[in-house]
Parts: C-alpha cells; structure tokens; sequence
C-alpha cells in the first residue's frame, strides 16, 4: 500500500473521523478485525460446509446456484457459498458481534445486516490453477440488482471479511473511490457489467491482511483482478455480507433462482 493509504480500527461504535471518510471515498479498510486463529476457524468451518455440500451434491441454496470448481489438485471444491451463516454457528455468531452492528451506522436508521437476503454471507474462493474457472469479476455496482430487478435504488453496503493475506501480485479487490457520488447513467454505462476488465486510471487496490475488514458502498464501481501468480501462493478467500434497508425481502428453500443469477454462471469465470 502507499503511504497515503489509511486503515483505522473497529470498534463497537464509529468515530467521526471514521464515517467521515467512508462518505467522502465509498470504502473505508478496518485493521486486526480477526485474530489468525479466528480466520482459521471460520476456514476449517467454510471445509466442513463444503465436504457436506459435495457429498450432498447441492446445487442451490435459497434458490442461489452453488459455484463449484477444482482446486490444485483437481478435487472439486466450493468456489462461492452463498447463506454461508445459515449453514455454520461460527459465522452466524460473526453477524452478532458488536463491532459488525456499529457499521449500520454507515446507512444509519432502518439498516440491517442482510443475513437471510439478497445472498446472505458470501464467500468466495479464489484459487488460480490449471481446471481454475473463477479467478476474478468484472467491473460492476451492486447496486445494479435492485434496478435490474425493476425496484428502488436503496442503499447498500458490501463488507468484506479477508481471510487471506495479500500482496498487490496477488489480484484482489480494485475499486474506484467516489464513484458511489455518481448519476444513474454513469451507474449503468460506466463500465461493461462483468466483462470488462481493465485496469482504470482511477482505481485503488485493496491490500488485506488475513483478518481485516473493509467495507464499500454498493453503488461504487469495483473488480476483482486476477491473480498474477499460480498455485498455492495464489489462494485467497473473502467473505462478502451485505448491509441493506428498504423493504424486508428474506430468502427461503422455496426462492426462485433469479436471471442474473443463471447468467452469473456464464459470466463470473
């Protein structure tokens, strides 16, 4: 990171320098939000899940498709888990903690952690290889889902949870700050939605440490770029949960899978 880059600790409430800096740039990092043995758990947690969905052959989960691949040595693995919390104590327990209720202060009244919407805890795994097939995203918004689903624009915010420590070699999360100011037209056109890839002049690297926590709107334009090494060296992990308000809309066994959702499976490669 460049000297200018500025992280900041989370505690069970913002400071005002904190909520300062997350509406003037759409991001704010947070520092030791979990311990190397918290990071452990949630991961052997995340295997537990994972040996239990192969062996079950699960396709969705609340009507949202489970990505499967193969990891290094050609096995299948899980590539995104979505409704992880619903599926392990540990990460719903994680969805409690004091210091993840004081980010809905970033919305402000109304907010809630969006445990059974939308997708719920998300996480990826990111590993390159040879059978890889999910090894970065395109540009886009999140905030896209709610106008391609004909609604309102409501806020939203994605808070990543890193499991893995990264080097700027290792891909990531790119994002372009400030960009959640922008008008509805440059929301849509803007950027190619998932396919396009190209680095921006504008965008700024996210450069976690195994248990830092950063948050962005979901109105800001962000990737995650490739991996420029292989193999082990190249794994890296995030959870992703949304911080939402508008209309309560839960998630259940019986929820219809989405069209972009299908498409997701053509695009996200």
């Amino acid at each position: 990171m460049s000297a200018t880059y500025t992280t900041f600790t989370l505690g069970n409430t913002l400071t005002e320098e904190q909520k300062a800096f997350f509406e003037e740039h759409g991001y704010i990092h947070f520092s030791g939000f979990l311990s190397p043995e918290e990071v452990q758990e949630i991961v052997s947690a995340s295997e537990d899940v994972q040996q239990r969905w192969i062996a079950n052959k699960t396709e969705k989960v609340n009507g949202v498709p489970v990505k499967y691949g193969k990891d290094l040595d050609g096995q299948p693995i899980v590539q995104r888990f979505a409704f992880l919390n619903q599926h392990t104590r540990v990460l719903s327990d994680l969805l409690k903690d004091e210091r993840m209720q004081a980010l809905l202060q970033l919305i402000g009244p109304g907010a809630r952690i969006g445990e059974n919407e939308k997708d719920g805890m998300v996480l990826n795994h990111y590993v390159n290889g040879p059978e890889s097939t999910f090894t970065k995203m395109g540009w886009h918004t999140d905030g896209l889902r709610d106008i391609f689903l004909g609604g309102k624009l409501n806020p939203m915010l994605n808070v990543g949870i890193h499991l893995s420590t990264l080097l700027p070699e290792n891909g990531g999360l790119r994002i372009i700050p400030g960009t959640h100011r922008q008008g509805i037209l440059s929301m849509l056109f803007r950027k190619k939605y998932f396919i396009g890839h190209k680095p921006d002049k504008n965008e700024l690297a996210i450069i976690p440490k195994a248990g830092d926590l950063t948050v962005h709107d979901g109105r800001l334009w962000h990737r995650v770029a490739k991996s420029n090494v292989i193999g082990e060296a190249s794994r890296r992990r995030v959870i992703y949960v949304p911080i939402i308000a508008g209309k309560y809309e839960p998630k259940h066994e019986n929820s219809p899978t989405l069209l972009y959702q299908r498409l997701a499976g053509v695009i996200l490669k």
